[in-house]
């Protein structure tokens, strides 16, 4: 598989993701997509939304606020128990997480544990650490007039104004739940989804677009009878395995199933299974697969003093569903994307770079191109190709900078699938070449079977 440095190379130079903030020096866990990254994210998320809400009758979409209620986190447990093991080396101040530096351990890594791995700091190369430490994550603001020194001296009304950025979009479909209930009163099971930002803030931000500090989630909380849960989580688990693999095309061989043990599950959850995928810098997890019980909804229930049950339309019965969550990160999801369809190959004693992306991901379909850009009658019938072209592609690139050669090599490297080039021979009869990305044939075909 390729190396890491190199799909990130090639993110930068082709425009798919850029350094957050790049012109000021950066800033650490945050990343800029640009004109192709947009588009290639966008298709994914897309894919998405079609098949586990536009496909479905039973799962409904909703787009919470990000900034909620800190309430919302009190009840969810994250404000007590959202956290990482944080330590710092006395030597170089420089602070990581515990149980990504050392191996053999777990987040809930104690001081003693910890030094007994005789770690050396990834900075300075010392060991000499100081004790384990709770980080809690999310990121903390001040909602209103009131600013963080007007409250120095009255910390009541401190704590008011504090709220959070959403560390995960399930909770604005959780505390939504009895909102959909009261007004379209779906039938059980039923699916609320949502995509959007989340917010952590990373401790040591690595990996390129895999541990961010800004990701975008798609998530489905579906709401199930509790003596349903199996049967609905298997349901769930083969979706998951077709959609990876049949719409976004991930080779199957790549992913593999973790059953969570009890003390490495969070703390919400009965039975977790991670979808781990081999990336370039080894196996991560890619999609979570999660079945909650009941405990959002009855913590929601008694935190707000208002009834989350569900009421069966057909037997009268009374009862708070249980849910089972499918959760994926975009991100991790576009990067998973990016490395199946890296390649690098040799076609007659050239090596080149080719994204083999699925068609229906790749952020152009088509790139036309006129065979000479100084040939006023080629570019002319180019134009009006590529016009046609894009009455029904919305996707379709133009591009006559170099030579032919260097635009096959550019349209390989960002993933076109089709590359049509206008030439003397068109002029005269009407027919264009169409090149194929992976294998590189030419063919030539008609302008109106195009």
């Amino acid at each position: 598989m390729s190396k890491l440095e190199d799909i990130v190379s090639l993110c930068k130079r082709r425009g798919f993701i850029f350094p957050g903030s790049d012109v000021y020096g950066g800033m650490a866990g945050t990343w800029d997509f640009g004109p192709l990254g947009v588009t290639l994210k966008k298709k994914i998320m897309d894919a998405w939304w079609e098949y586990f809400v536009e496909s479905r009758e039973d799962v409904y979409g909703i787009d919470a606020a990000i900034i909620m209620n800190p309430r919302t986190w009190i009840a969810s447990g994250h404000t007590a128990t959202f956290a990482d093991p944080l330590v710092e080396c006395k030597e170089c101040k420089s602070r990581f997480r515990a149980d990504k530096i050392a191996d053999g351990i777990n987040e809930s890594v104690t001081t003693e544990e910890f030094l007994a791995t005789h770690t050396k700091c990834p900075v300075c190369g010392k060991e000499n650490w100081g004790p384990i430490r709770k980080f809690n994550m999310m990121f903390s603001t001040h909602v209103g007039a009131v600013l963080p020194e007007d409250t120095a001296d009255n910390p009541e009304l401190a704590e008011k104004n504090i709220a959070y950025l959403r560390p995960e979009t399930a909770q604005g479909i959780f505390t939504n739940y009895k909102n959909v209930i009261d007004t379209i009163y779906p039938n059980l099971p039923f699916g609320l989804a949502q995509q959007g930002k989340a917010f952590r803030n990373e401790i040591s931000p690595r990996d390129f677009i895999l541990r961010d500090r800004e990701c975008s989630q798609m998530e489905i909380e579906y709401f199930v009878a509790p003596d349903t849960w199996e049967e609905n989580f298997e349901k769930m688990r083969s979706l998951q395995h077709d959609f990876l693999e049949n719409i976004i095309g991930l080779d199957s061989k790549n992913i593999h199933e973790l059953e969570v043990p009890k003390e490495d599950r969070a703390f919400y959850s009965k039975r977790t299974i991670d979808f781990m995928f081999d990336y370039p810098n080894g196996e991560e997890e890619l999609m979570g697969l999660a079945y909650r019980t009941d405990f959002d909804l009855k913590n929601i229930e008694r935190e707000s003093g208002k009834s989350m049950e569900y009421r069966d339309k057909q037997t009268g019965e009374t009862f708070v569903p249980h849910v089972i969550e499918p959760s994926i990160g975009v991100e991790r999801l576009f990067l998973a994307v990016i490395s199946t369809a890296y390649t690098e190959d040799e076609i007659n004693g050239e090596k080149r770079i080719v994204l083999k992306l699925p068609e229906n991901l790749a952020p152009y379909r088509f790139c036309v191109s006129p065979l000479l850009k100084n040939k006023p009658e080629l570019v002319r019938k180019a134009q009006e190709v590529y016009d046609k072209l894009r009455k029904k592609y919305i996707n379709v690139t133009w591009d006559d900078s170099g030579n032919i050669g260097k635009r096959y090599r550019k349209q390989d490297e960002i993933g076109t699938p089709k590359c049509i080039v206008i030439d003397f021979d068109t002029l005269e009869d009407d027919t264009v070449t169409i090149r194929d990305r992976d294998t590189t044939e030419q063919i030539r075909v008609n302008i109106a079977d195009l």
